[in-house]
């Protein structure tokens, strides 16, 4: 089964995430995909990143009715900060019965000849990119990186974060159940 990994700090999980996954599960691209929780993003810091748990639990509500979409919390058995080459090689290990494609933005794919071992992901494994607002694909690594014709979405967890601070409502942006556990636990308002 060919596996779409979609690795993220899912800080909080919004529609943008659930309609680029559901794109590339309509396309064909993959049989499934694993929305993958990072603890922590070497790139990112943790100031306004919710604990882990909460975040994969705001992650498992969005997507409890899809069985097509997993949430996994891999990376919070791993070490810190989370490398994707470490999770590839523990998933490919782990599960040698699946083939792993990566998910990412354009934003994240300038970037990634700045991630541990990037030559090593670009050569063992199929990315697909799709596109973020102002993040036009700078360079095309190889043969194994498919451009996704998806919809482009202005959508972030940090905006959303700002609505919550600010007292908006992100009504629409997050699914329902989302929106109700962020509310109930007063998520993101320090």
């Amino acid at each position: 089964m060919n596996i779409g990994l979609f690795f993220g700090s899912f800080n909080p999980i919004h529609t943008g995430h659930l309609i680029i996954a559901n794109h590339i599960l309509n396309s064909n691209k993959v049989d499934k995909i694993w929305f993958v929780v990072s603890p922590q993003n070497p790139f990112k810091g943790v100031n306004e990143l919710l604990d882990a748990e909460s975040r994969l639990e705001l992650a498992r509500r969005a997507t409890l009715k899809d069985g097509r979409i997993k949430v996994s919390k891999i990376e919070l058995k791993l070490p810190r900060p989370s490398f994707t080459i470490n999770t590839l090689s523990h998933l490919a290990q782990k599960n040698s019965e699946h083939e792993f494609s990566i998910i990412m933005g354009s934003d994240a794919y300038n970037r990634i000849s700045e991630w541990k071992n990037s030559e090593e992901i670009t050569k063992q494994y199929k990315i697909l990119v799709y596109g973020r607002p102002n993040f036009s694909i700078e360079n095309i690594m190889n043969k194994k990186t498919e451009i996704l014709d998806a919809p482009l979405l202005d959508i972030s967890s940090t905006e959303i974060r700002k609505l919550i601070k600010a007292n908006q409502s992100i009504r629409y942006l997050v699914p329902e159940a989302v929106r109700k556990l962020i509310e109930k636990n007063h998520f993101y308002k320090k």
